[in-house]
């Protein structure tokens, strides 16, 4: 259920840690952004905490059908990457926390929209070892995977629970590379990122070279409690966690209120789907709502305030 709207305000505190006018524009021109600590160190130890018992099989609710391209990490399948869809809908200790206003008023002003509704959240576990080939996350963005979106200002929150730097292989961006024009290529809805490889890497060069672009990758080193934020076509990808420790964190994925289903045809004839489509409601005219409160349900509403002076 969405939050009712008097929920969606400030303290003077949480306000002082609203992106300025200039991180605005920073995030404009290149493409991400780091926030201040917008969660307290009790959040993060929920988030470790509420993982863990998600794991050992703790669910506040399950999906009612299995989307046909879901990601979902289960103890067979071993010490790979972990990826699990749908976090905010299946653990509500998880979402109290992902639902912070705060958040959504950051992710506001950023896109310069006055709503922003969850899209998809992906809990993440990174284990501490380097050998394991799906450990490294091949260069990608997500507009691509978000075909059936009206938006183009939809972004990614990248939130770690405890401090992330490169040693346990923290999100890299290709600094303004959502600025870049596309190259004619297959659509890459179909595959998931980890699936791209070696390719990845030489798209992204060949991407770059056609747009008169340098490749310029910024390791993301980021606080505990802090969040990385990027633009919905920003490349960004991850090496391998050198660290002994597994790498925890949550990449939620949002939605500014005019974002809408629109049908997207692909180059084989078929139409591009996203998991959402077999569980959102419908519209009055029978397309997938990405505004359903139980699978979008809104994180900010309203123009955001102005930062604390």
């Amino acid at each position: 259920m969405s939050a009712p709207a008097d929920v969606f305000t400030l303290t003077a505190e949480e306000r002082a840690l609203l992106p300025t006018d200039a991180d605005v524009a920073f995030y404009a021109e290149h493409g991400w952004y780091l926030s201040k600590k917008l969660f307290t160190d009790e959040e993060t130890a929920l988030l470790r905490s509420a993982s863990e018992e998600f794991y050992a099989g703790a669910r506040s609710r399950t999906l009612p059908v299995r989307p046909p391209r879901l990601a979902y990490w289960t103890p067979e399948k071993g010490a790979v990457q972990r990826h699990n869809d749908y976090i905010h809908y299946e653990s509500d200790e998880i979402a109290s926390v992902l639902r912070k206003p705060l958040l959504g008023a950051v992710a506001a002003r950023l896109a310069q929209a006055d709503a922003i509704r969850v899209f998809q959240s992906t809990l993440i576990l990174k284990p501490p070892s380097p050998q394991e080939p799906s450990n490294v996350v091949p260069w990608h963005f997500d507009r691509d995977y978000w075909a059936t979106s009206s938006s183009e200002r939809m972004l990614t929150a990248f939130i770690p629970f405890h401090p992330c730097d490169e040693r346990m292989g923290t999100i890299t961006m290709v600094d303004g590379s959502h600025r870049w024009q596309e190259l004619d290529r297959d659509a890459v809805t179909a595959r998931h990122f980890v699936e791209l490889g070696r390719d990845a890497e030489s798209v992204l060069h060949r991407t770059a070279e056609a747009n008169g672009a340098e490749v310029r990758k910024v390791p993301v080193v980021i606080p505990e409690g802090h969040v990385s934020f990027h633009h919905c076509r920003t490349y960004h990808g991850s090496g391998p966690n050198l660290s002994p420790d597994p790498r925890r964190a949550i990449s939620l994925h949002l939605q500014d209120g005019e974002n809408t289903y629109r049908s997207f045809p692909l180059a084989d004839g078929s139409l591009a789907a996203y998991n959402h489509d077999v569980l959102v409601r419908r519209t009055a005219e029978g397309t997938p709502d990405y505004a359903d409160p139980e699978f979008c349900p809104a994180v900010w509403e309203g123009q955001p305030p102005a930062p604390a002076a």
